[in-house]
């Protein structure tokens, strides 16, 4: 168990529909990390930009992408975490998958699909909540349109990080701030987002905004970066719980539970 995790954001522009140069790109990334981090996080949907074309861009569990990230991962002795277009029983998916040293691959289906962009015409909604174990941390796994939804990521499991990758378009990044931030405080945890920057192929425009805050609302990363950016930070277990046993919000919280 580790009572410091360190994180990398990477804050990237994508390739449109490009997974082999969007995986050259990432592995350029991560290998010019000095640091000894713990985990890093990449956008949603790092190999393709958030598209609706999933067909040509899908791929399985045992395909190039998931083979990189357990490659890169066993290699550097980090995790990665991101979302790509999965292939499954003939459906797609808009999958969140947590690859460790080790190889144990974690996966999370995005619930709440898009439905401005028609994303629920495309992709299968995912149907179960994921909590990694990872070094002793709890993390739950999120994906950009589950931040608009407070009660699926409410915290009833006790997890420490809350993650979100996203394609989040710069016409509505003032919502991303105060929506990041307002989970870290609603669950009393870290929670951590990462955005992508420049123009995709449909014509939307990203800024970032990458960041991470901890169990009270502070902004922990030194700014909100607009441009490509790798961000470092380190979160700690004790100054959680410090803070939680000072604070028993979460001790009255309401029960409830999803149907």
């Amino acid at each position: 168990m580790k009572e410091t995790l360190k994180l990398a954001l990477i804050q990237a522009p994508l390739e449109w529909e490009n997974p082999a140069a969007n995986r050259a790109y990432f592995s350029g990334k991560i290998s010019s990390i000095s640091e000894n981090v713990d985990l890093v996080i990449l956008p949603e949907m790092f190999t393709t930009g958030f598209t609706m074309n999933a067909t040509p861009n899908a791929e399985p569990m045992d395909g190039p992408t998931v083979e990189w990230m357990k490659t890169l991962a066993k290699e550097k002795n980090i995790a990665i975490t991101g979302s790509v277009i999965i292939q499954e029983n003939e459906n797609y998916f808009n999958r969140m998958l947590f690859v460790t040293p080790e190889g144990v691959i974690g996966k999370y289906d995005k619930r709440h699909l898009f439905t401005l962009a028609k994303e629920e015409k495309t992709y299968s909604p995912g149907k179960e909540k994921v909590i990694i174990d990872y070094k002793g941390w709890n993390i739950c796994l999120m994906i950009c349109y589950d931040l608009r939804f407070p009660v699926w990521s409410r915290n009833v499991e006790g997890y420490e990080l809350i993650l979100y990758v996203a394609n989040w378009p710069k016409a509505r990044v003032n919502a991303w701030d105060i929506l990041l931030q307002a989970r870290a405080v609603e669950n009393m945890a870290y929670c951590a987002g990462v955005n992508r920057v420049g123009m995709d192929g449909d014509g939307y425009e990203y800024v970032g905004h990458s960041a991470v805050y901890d169990g009270l609302g502070k902004l922990i990363t030194d700014s909100l970066p607009e441009e490509e950016e790798i961000k470092i930070v380190s979160i700690d277990k004790e100054h959680l719980e410090k803070i939680r046993t000072q604070l028993k919000f979460l001790n009255d919280k309401d029960e409830f539970q999803l149907l």
